[in-house]
């Protein structure tokens, strides 16, 4: 059985910025972000691409056109040949009536109520429909898919779907949150003999958004909301936890169940106004670095509270010892960390898909059914396009009045590799198919030696051109691992959804992978899991004696990780990355 999973709307940022006016800062507050395409055949996932990895538009929510085309022409197959279309909204005539509902129900003026109806219907009828679904399938792909072939999947369940396969398919409570689905926040329950039960009692409506309620805040704090809440996580580690929150004093409600509620207005005046009443701000103080980490923090603890919240009553409900995390809240790894460490759970699995590129993969595999047992390897982030030898050397043909290179032999790679990053050097490190999810997890990364202590400070300002409060990611042997960090419950990270103390004996040693609080989030390693890294870790750590290697994305400050031999050289050619290894191919920059 052959199942095509794809997220994205054609009109998503059209309707939304006409709609809803999320334009410029607010140009991703939309539905579809993070559009991607995945194929499954007989239950296994083969393929998967986001389609801002071919399109080069960060977080794009358009219409996968490119992504669905990579995925089925990377198996030999045509759109024909698909047996499932599973798509990861499901917007039923049901689920417009109870939005409806619920506007009617507001404290609103009526007028304001007749308003928000209207605009839902145009959304409604011009996007989140099935039929208007299907037709924009139609319209991008131009081939006529058969009504009766597509799946809506309901985006939790989407999301769940996802972090169930990659966690290898047992038994598991499971929580989801994220934004927002279809009418839900935040949805709980576990998976049984392969049958989901949702607790009814721990779901979070819209309105209450935990997701929503940190992207506010993130706004506030002059970021992009729905795009740059990990700079709110990094900065919130420059401060202790305070001691009195007055988010969780006077914002948020828990209840027993393990539900909560919200109280955050929705428009942003509303909530600048709340916000400054209640970290006592003005314009002028929130432009200070000290009041913007205080704040931070603060988002931060309460995240980490409501989450523990959630998760200590759903272990009591469940009584499974391992939880699926899954959705946007999921990709806060700071947060992951406490959940586990504060819960009876034993384990807590966190995919590379737990925010919504992930979906494409849920739907897929929710249409293929959840497979009994996975193929030797076990799932891989590792979906994405692969590119030849003679394909690399034809884009370093294009680009040879700029840039030199040497071919080198299968072993030689890793050993050249590892020399140059015995010495203070930034490489881009491009080999096999690219990783899936928005962290680079060793084929699409810069790397370099942590043992620097100013090397993220180079890589910040000129490499990626970032905020130099920015920390990157340790990647190291799954072996290894325990031996540098305080891994807790843990014993093995491979997707960087963790972060872990550094290990006293070991911040003087790679002052370059430690963030401000002394933790750093890592990324394990396995011969098994990614051959060609495993060996220039070892290669690496052989020459040096430093066990492990700094491990950021390979790309600059607003645009996608690169894909494509093409990609990586623009990007090597616009900054000071000093070297890049391309396959087997070792890259550098003619002088001049």
């Amino acid at each position: 059985m052959i199942v095509l999973g794809y997220n994205g709307f054609s009109r998503s940022s059209e309707l939304f910025e006409r709609l809803y006016g999320a334009t410029g800062v607010d140009r991703h507050l939309l539905m579809g972000h993070d559009a991607a395409a995945a194929l499954s055949v007989d239950g296994e996932v083969v393929a998967a691409v986001e389609e801002e990895r071919l399109n080069r538009d960060k977080k794009t929510s358009d219409f996968p056109v490119n992504a669905v085309g990579w995925c089925t022409e990377s198996i030999g197959i045509r759109l024909d040949q698909v047996d499932v279309f599973a798509f990861p909204w499901k917007f039923t005539s049901a689920v417009a009536e109870e939005m409806i509902a619920g506007i009617c129900a507001r404290d609103m003026p009526v007028e304001a109520k007749f308003d928000h109806v209207r605009r839902v219907g145009e959304l409604y009828t011009g996007m989140l429909s099935r039929s208007a679904v299907h037709d924009d399938f139609v319209r991008r792909t131009g081939f006529e898919m058969d009504p009766n072939k597509l799946l809506l999947v309901p985006h939790h369940l989407a999301h769940l779907m996802c972090g169930s396969y990659l966690a290898g398919g047992g038994d598991a409570a499971f929580l989801v949150s994220d934004g927002r689905a279809e009418t839900l926040s935040s949805v709980m329950g576990e998976v049984r003999d392969g049958v989901v039960s949702v607790f009814d009692r721990g779901t979070v409506d819209v309105d209450n958004s935990l997701a929503l309620a940190y992207g506010k805040i993130t706004r506030y704090l002059g970021f992009v909301p729905n795009n740059d809440e990990y700079k709110v996580m990094g900065l919130a580690a420059y401060a202790p936890p305070p001691l009195r929150n007055p988010l969780l004093a006077q914002a948020v409600r828990l209840r027993e169940d393990g539900s909560y509620t919200v109280s955050i207005p929705g428009d942003r005046r509303a909530y600048y106004a709340l916000f400054d009443h209640l970290f006592e701000a003005d314009p002028a103080k929130r432009e200070e670095f000290g009041f913007r980490v205080k704040v931070a923090s603060m988002a931060q603890h309460m995240v980490e509270a409501v989450t523990v919240h959630q998760t200590r009553a759903l272990a009591a409900a469940s009584g499974l010892d391992t939880l699926v995390f899954e959705g946007g809240l999921a990709l806060n790894c700071v947060s992951n960390t406490k959940m586990l460490e504060r819960s009876p759970f034993a384990d807590i699995e966190v995919s590379f898909g737990a925010g919504d590129s992930g979906v494409a993969i849920g739907a897929a595999v929710y249409a293929g059914g959840l497979p009994r047992r996975h193929s030797p390897a076990g799932p891989t982030p590792y979906l994405g396009p692969a590119y030849e030898d003679h394909e690399i050397h034809e884009e370093l043909l294009r680009v040879a009045d700029r840039v030199e290179w040497v071919e080198l032999e299968g072993g030689q790679v890793a050993q050249r590799t590892a020399e140059l990053l015995s010495e203070k050097k930034v490489v881009g490190w491009f080999q096999g198919r690219a990783e899936y999810g928005p962290r680079a997890l060793g084929n699409r990364s810069i790397l370099a030696n942590p043992a620097f202590g100013d090397i993220k400070d180079i890589i910040n300002l000129r490499v990626k051109h970032r905020e130099p409060f920015r920390p990157f990611a340790p990647v190291i042997l799954e072996s290894e691992a325990p031996r540098v960090f305080e891994m807790g419950k843990k014993r093995r990270s491979p997707y960087m959804t963790f972060v872990f103390p550094v290990k006293d004996d070991y911040r003087d040693r790679i002052p370059g992978a430690c963030h401000v609080d002394g933790t750093a989030r890592i990324q394990t390693v396995t011969s098994r899991s990614n051959p060609e890294l495993a060996r220039l870790l070892e290669a690496f750590s052989g020459q040096t004696g430093v066990p492990c290697l700094l491990n950021t994305s390979f790309n600059v400050a607003g645009e996608p990780i690169v894909c494509s031999p093409q990609d990586a050289l623009e990007c090597f050619l616009k900054t000071e990355i000093d070297h890049v290894v391309i396959g087997r191919y070792l890259v550098s920059k003619k002088s001049g």
